[in-house]
Parts: C-alpha cells; sequence; structure tokens
C-alpha cells in the first residue's frame, strides 16, 4: 500500500485526481446559491409588521383620538394666540376620510407618529 502511494505515478492508465475544484466551479457555485436564495426571498411573501399587533383604527377612533391630541396641545401652548389658532384651523379642516386613505391600516402608534409629524410644524 505505501508502495502505491510513495510510486503511484509508475501505475500505467491511472489518471490522478485532486479533491479541489477550480475557481470557475467555486464561482459558478456560489452565483447558483445566490440565484437560488433570491428566487426564495421573492418566493416569500411579504410580512406586514404592525407594532405590538395592535389593532387598526376605525374612522370614529381616529376622530376622537384626532380631537383629544389637538386639545391637548392647545393645553401645552395657550399662552401662543398664534399656535392655538392654528391648531384650530386644522381640527375644523380635518377630513377623517381622506386622512384615513393617505394612511392605511393605522394602528394607534401609527396615528400619534403621523400626527406629530403633521403638527410639528404647527407648533414650532
Amino acid at each position: 500500500m505505501f508502495n502505491f502511494i510513495n510510486n503511484f505515478s509508475k501505475q500505467p492508465n491511472q489518471t490522478v485526481e485532486t479533491a479541489t475544484s477550480s475557481d470557475s466551479e467555486k464561482r459558478e457555485e456560489k452565483k447558483d446559491q445566490e440565484e437560488k436564495e433570491k428566487r426564495h426571498l421573492d418566493e416569500e411573501e411579504h410580512d406586514e409588521v404592525r407594532l405590538g399587533g395592535l389593532p387598526i383604527l376605525t374612522e370614529e377612533e381616529v376622530e376622537i383620538l384626532t380631537e383629544m391630541y389637538i386639545n391637548d396641545l392647545k393645553k401645552e401652548h395657550q399662552d401662543n394666540e398664534k399656535v392655538v389658532k392654528k391648531l384650530d384651523k386644522y381640527l375644523s379642516k380635518f377630513d377623517v376620510k381622506r386622512f384615513m386613505k393617505n394612511n392605511p391600516n393605522m394602528t394607534r402608534a401609527d396615528f400619534y407618529m403621523i400626527m406629530y409629524n403633521e403638527t410639528a410644524g404647527m407648533v414650532n
């Protein structure tokens, strides 16, 4: 056995195969793997993430929360008459249907983020 290992080139009609693959084979395998992963990701359903599994708000809830949010802002800025007027104007022109159309599937946490963004310019 050791004689064969030490003198393998003396044996006629035997080819020597290496266990390592060439660079091109490695690149092809890597490409195939990337394509499989890409196909797998494309086939997966896109998950909708909601904070803490909170329920989606109804129109009535949005309207009530908006009034409460604006009233709280008015209390905070009661000494600044310009801010109070802007908030009153916002509340009088507030359209629940359009607001919910622009922000579908809104949870309570989403509502507060959106309202903060919409009113931040008025109070600063």
